[in-house]
């Protein structure tokens, strides 16, 4: 076998990839992408493809603030039945990505009359592995959904079938400096998709009034001192890979030639004193105690700020935390900033439209967010002093041709559902699909054979690598992630529900 090649100093080894998100900041991760260094970026729907090197795929784990997961494509093939499945999974010697010594778990993603179940395809395609590490060795490698050494994912729309390596393991938005929680806590990486696209890159203060757990906080610190949100985190499913770098990826996570000193000054507030030492605790924990702030105070005590500032924030909505007078809160916030927020933006993300209405202002900018599984607006209100003909004229911009462009996003949410609707319960929003999609078609029988070709074991340094990185933050154990929809099955798959194939020595 030819020894590893170092991947920073070739094009030969450049391959797919994709980076999941969640619907609406496929825009921004696009941007974050082209950023990094990323060639043939392309917006899918709640993912974006591109190409790179094993470096580029180190770095888009580590230090992009809007993927919520990386894949690595291996195969694509059509595929018109189960029994289709499982004989171009055999194509693949497995040999080269798994051991009869390591575990593996398989997520699908089905999107097709022909399937109608996505854990009756991921079982076949967990048969087809183990089978042939049985007719090849007589042994087998072992099932485990909640910490895998190797874990795959595939992707089916009507017969067009992708196999992909997820290279992340434990979703990206578990940041790993998360402490404790409050009730209903804002996703990490819609936090830093709604800072990003405020255009927010640290050149004034930030404030945010009802900051529950201090996440819109943290990842906007983050983003200011450009920060790889990727530092808290104990380990990445790459990690485990059999040709796996340590050295390049010591060299990436060592590396803060990027980073920049942050002028200004980060504050949050909110109401409840538990929120505000459970956020102090994660901004201790994440080491950013110096540039963030976080006191007890209600809104309705909001004062015009002494400095340039922007307000970033997520009220409730009346879903999961009640509020006694919701609207009456609305009503508030749009007092506040009318009154307490002059010469500055606030964006605003909620799901109500009757919330909104209580605010009382004409916002600048509409942009449709999921927030879990409900569709929510993010909205941007500018408190200039005076009326909006004399802003205007004094040079003013209401809205860039980038926001007019968001705004032209809209009609992405509008086909199948109206504004303020939830998702479908079975529909996962963290699962992306990749429907109606162009991939980059590369000659993937040949880049698969040059990148077995390069498989080596690279394993010295991880006990140097695990104490450089025994930073504060547990990691939690997830489940698998099936989809269980109660749709008719075909013929085989009513067969695997009434007997399914579980092997003695699996993981349940």
């Amino acid at each position: 076998m030819e020894q590893y090649k170092d991947l920073r100093n070739t094009h030969e080894t450049e391959y797919e990839l994709i980076a999941k998100t969640f619907m609406g900041l496929e825009p921004v991760l696009a941007k974050e992408l082209t950023q990094l260094g990323a060639n043939n970026v392309q917006i899918g729907r709640r993912m974006v493809s591109f190409t790179g090197n094993k470096e580029l795929m180190y770095r888009a784990n580590f230090q992009l603030h809007t993927a919520i997961r990386i894949l690595k494509p291996i195969r694509h093939f059509k595929a018109k039945s189960a029994d289709d499945v499982y004989e171009e999974i055999k194509k693949t010697d497995w040999t080269d990505y798994l051991g009869t010594d390591k575990t593996f778990a398989v997520d699908a993603v089905v999107f097709s009359e022909e399937f109608r179940h996505s854990k009756f395809v991921s079982y076949k395609v967990k048969d087809a592995i183990v089978d042939q590490f049985r007719e090849k060795t007589g042994k087998r490698p072992n099932i485990s959904i909640a910490n895998p050494d190797v874990r795959l994912h595939i992707h089916i729309a009507e017969d067009h079938c992708t196999l992909c390596l997820d290279s992340s393991g434990e979703s990206l938005h578990r940041r790993g400096y998360r402490q404790e929680s409050v009730e209903a806590p804002l996703n990490e990486v819609l936090a830093a998709g709604m800072i990003l696209m405020s255009g927010w890159q640290g050149d004034t203060d930030f404030i945010d009034p009802m900051c529950g757990s201090g996440t819109l906080l943290i990842e906007a610190a983050l983003i200011a001192k450009n920060m790889a949100p990727g530092l808290f985190r104990k380990e990445y499913a790459f990690e485990k890979w059999p040709d796996f770098d340590a050295d390049l990826f010591d060299e990436i996570y060592n590396d803060e030639s990027q980073e920049r000193e942050f002028k200004h000054h980060i504050y949050g507030y909110d109401v409840d004193i538990k929120a505000v030492n459970t956020a102090r605790m994660n901004v201790k924990a994440a080491g950013l105690s110096a540039d963030i702030t976080i006191e007890q105070q209600d809104f309705k005590d909001f004062t015009q700020p002494k400095n340039k500032s922007i307000i970033i924030t997520n009220p409730p909505y009346g879903e999961r935390i009640s509020t006694p007078d919701l609207l009456g809160t609305y009503r508030m916030i749009g007092e506040r900033l009318k009154h307490e927020f002059k010469g500055n933006d606030a964006w605003i993300l909620s799901y109500r439209e009757e919330c909104f209405e209580q605010i009382g202002l004409k916002p600048s900018i509409k942009i449709p967010l999921y927030n879990g599984s409900l569709e929510c607006e993010f909205r941007r209100y500018q408190m200039f002093d005076g009326k909006l003909k004399d802003f205007r004229h004094e040079g003013g911009i209401v809205k860039t041709d980038e926001e007019k462009r968001q705004m032209a996003q809209k009609h992405r949410f509008k086909k199948e559902r109206e504004f303020k609707q939830r998702l479908e319960e079975t529909e996962q929003n963290e699962e992306g699909d990749i429907r109606s999609f162009t991939f980059h078609h590369h000659d993937l029988e040949k880049r698969e054979e040059r990148s077995n070709r390069n498989i080596r074991s690279n394993r010295n340094n991880q006990d140097g690598r695990e104490d450089r990185r025994g930073r504060k933050g547990s990691k939690k154990e997830r489940g698998g992630r099936f989809d269980h929809g109660d749709r008719k099955f075909n013929k085989a798959e009513r067969n695997f529900t009434k007997k399914r194939r579980f092997d003695d020595d699996e993981e349940d």
